[in-house]
């Protein structure tokens, strides 16, 4: 004879309530804002600005005269380019920097590895200035190259991604170098195949930080075909201060990458948090 065993039934106490109550208006205070920006761009500016009477049935007009009347779409092919050439370019050297601080044995792999976390304490406005002054001296200033180049290293990914191949197994190094293997060949077949998860989130990482990247931009770039999608934005406000839904309509269009990347990602994320760690 089968058992049935019996489902324990949630013995909801005061700290349960409490917990739940908060939890409940932390997410409500994080997606009302995203509610708000969506509803928005579907309504009639006198709808939006306060002006109407009664509520007006949803349009796509403000969406259509953001496409068509303003270069908006350049905006978003130009932060798509910035985005993903920083992205590919940084999880590559990171990558193999972060294998070779925690794999590979030199003199002062712990004294670099230590200076390069150091970097995370210091913050963008402090080396703003340094920064802008190396670019307009190798003549990157208004191009592709002094958008991309300078926000190519983040201390944080070579930092995560040390932390993941230190957790890995010394046997599976060690088998490849008995069968002849070089350390390249090893990286390339062994290591990368592995580093997927931490890879796919930091990916994740990496393309929404230059996705909504704005005060480098605004420093770096004057030349309006050079304007990426948050700099239109701001611009955009600036122009249409009175037509809220056109603003609402723009903000709407360029969180849609960022929603899409992270939709399909969100599991590498939690997979990447699982396995790494922070030992």
């Amino acid at each position: 004879m089968s058992t049935v065993i019996p489902r324990r039934r949630m013995r909801w106490t005061p700290q349960k309530i409490a917990l739940t109550v908060v939890g409940a208006a932390l997410a409500l205070a994080t997606v009302f804002p995203l509610l708000w920006m969506i509803s928005g761009a579907f309504k009639p500016a006198d709808e939006v600005n306060g002006a109407a009477l009664l509520p007006a049935e949803p349009t796509l007009e403000n969406f259509t005269y953001v496409l068509t009347q303003v270069p908006f779409l350049r905006y978003m092919l130009n932060s798509l380019i910035v985005s993903a050439a920083v992205t590919v370019l940084a999880l590559w050297f990171h990558s193999m920097a972060a294998y070779a601080l925690a794999r590979l044995r030199f003199p002062g792999r712990e004294t670099i590895f230590l200076l390069i976390f150091s970097t995370m304490l210091v913050s963008l406005p402090v080396i703003l200035i340094p920064t802008f002054v190396v670019v307009r001296t190798l003549g990157l200033v208004d191009s592709y190259a002094g958008l991309i180049v300078p926000a190519i290293f983040n201390a944080f990914g070579i930092f995560l991604l040390r932390q993941f191949y230190v957790a890995l197994p010394a046997e599976l190094e060690e088998a490849a170098l008995v069968d002849g293997a070089s350390y390249w060949r090893i990286y390339r077949s062994i290591i990368l195949p592995l580093s997927r998860p931490i890879l796919s989130a930091l990916t994740v990482f990496f393309f929404l930080a230059n996705w909504n990247s704005f005060v480098w931009p605004l420093t770096i770039t004057s030349d309006p075909d050079l304007r990426v999608v948050q700099l239109g934005i701001a611009t955009f406000q600036q122009q249409y201060a009175s037509d809220w839904n056109y603003v609402l309509a723009a903000a709407t269009i360029a969180a849609m990458p960022t929603l899409l990347v992270f939709f399909f990602f969100q599991r590498q994320i939690v997979e990447s948090i699982k396995s790494a760690g922070f030992k």
